[in-house]
């Protein structure tokens, strides 16, 4: 392992110097002025698969068993065929949104393997695979889509805003960068109960723009909260590309200024995700301090299905980046290690395909939730003024009943 990997103990900060050292700041005196250069901090990034499926020189493959190594496999290739589907069936008019992660299911479905099933997960938008490798099934993948009557989250949510307190998987919410405070609190809250989970926090570089990256990160190191804070830098926030969006080298380096440790993975390698976060996991627990992984993978697609990227990156980029794709670096070494039957892949990929298609069909047969149940998880009982409101409501549908085709027809 070598010496950047390896995650070193530090003093707890329980305050005891306090009194000698108020601003908490390092003794070291000098007496001609220093500045600190801004490329100061150099992290390396963490890469032991190739892309021809074979390790790099010197390299340590994580250990890893057939099963955990094909289960990842598979929900890599569902999540790759879901989003083709449904990205097409938004084109139809068959549902309103959808957003894919082209190119980063390493990241996603290789860090939730590394994790204990309780472990909680708060997802940014773009974190399907996790879900999918914690058992979501395609039914429910589906509901949820679609927002009919059986969709968990009683289609109030835009599709793929999943959530399942079963999978232990918070519900997305769109604001950009809430889950980051939330994760430190849920995990100080962790901490607090003696529990022996963590919390991983998934978002995107360009959420570390924003305010609550800055304040979910201070809380969880000063409280020394057992949370790792997972960064997709995937290149570019919506067409902002990276290098408009910040200086410093990544978002890694900026975990070092709030007191945590920090580790910098190719988010394209199943193997080096795996492994990163699953050391993350032993010094979150073992220490109870956050940690911040940066995962390093291309979106090879759009930021949404309202995103034109041909607006903003070249197709020879796209190209470029396209031969690191991690489901065809992974399944050569799956092949190599004589794990995955080529043959049999092709078949199993073919009827996934026709099982999506035919769970699309089948989850637009029911109906939207019943109006009703939009009032009915606020209190125990629904107050008078949520009763009165929903009357209300009622009677303005009923008065525009055209524009509202879905709802109008399902009133008592």
């Amino acid at each position: 392992m070598s010496a950047w990997l390896r995650f070193q103990h530090r003093p707890a900060n329980d305050g005891s110097d306090a009194m000698t050292n108020p601003s908490n700041t390092t003794a070291l005196t000098v007496h001609q002025a220093q500045f600190t250069a801004a490329q100061a901090l150099s992290i390396p990034t963490l890469s032991i698969l190739q892309e021809d499926g074979t390790l790099f020189a010197g390299a340590s493959s994580p250990v890893l068993d057939r099963d955990t190594a094909l289960k990842i496999y598979e929900s890599m290739v569902f999540i790759r065929i879901l989003d083709e589907r449904m990205l097409a069936a938004q084109r139809q008019g068959r549902i309103s949104f959808y957003m894919q992660c082209l190119g980063e299911e390493a990241s996603t479905v290789a860090s939730a393997a590394a994790l204990d099933r309780k472990d909680m997960i708060m997802a940014q938008y773009r974190e399907q695979g996790a879900l999918r490798y914690r058992g979501f099934s395609l039914t429910q993948f589906m509901n949820q889509l679609l927002s009919n009557e059986l969709d968990l989250g009683k289609g109030r949510q835009m599709p793929v805003h999943y959530g399942s307190r079963d999978l232990h998987f918070m519900t997305i919410s769109s604001p950009l960068g809430t889950q980051i405070p939330q994760a430190s609190g849920y995990a100080y809250g962790q901490k607090l109960r003696g529990e022996s989970n963590i919390t991983l926090c998934y978002f995107g570089e360009g959420a570390a723009s924003e305010g609550d990256f800055h304040a979910g990160l201070n809380m969880a190191a000063v409280l020394q909260a057992p949370v790792i804070f997972f960064c997709r830098n995937n290149g570019y926030a919506i067409s902002t590309p990276a290098n408009e969006q910040f200086i410093g080298d990544g978002i890694a380096c900026r975990a070092v200024g709030y007191g945590m440790q920090a580790i910098r993975v190719d988010g394209a390698d199943v193997l080096a995700v795996y492994e990163a976060t699953r050391l993350a996991r032993k010094l979150v627990l073992e220490q109870q301090e956050p940690v911040l992984v940066e995962a390093i993978a291309y979106r090879l697609g759009a930021h949404s299905s309202s995103d034109d990227p041909s607006g903003y990156r070249s197709r020879e980029e796209e190209e470029r980046w396209r031969k690191q794709d991690p489901i065809a670096r992974y399944r050569l070494w799956l092949q190599h290690k004589d794990w995955l039957d080529e043959a049999a892949d092709q078949i199993a990929t073919d009827a996934l395909r026709q099982e999506v298609l035919e769970a699309l069909k089948e989850a637009e047969q029911f109906p939207k939730p019943h109006i009703d149940t939009l009032i009915g998880d606020v209190y125990a009982e629904p107050t008078p003024a949520l009763r009165e409101q929903l009357e209300q409501l009622k009677a303005h549908i009923r008065q525009y009943p055209d524009a509202y085709p879905l709802t109008a027809g399902r009133l008592e």
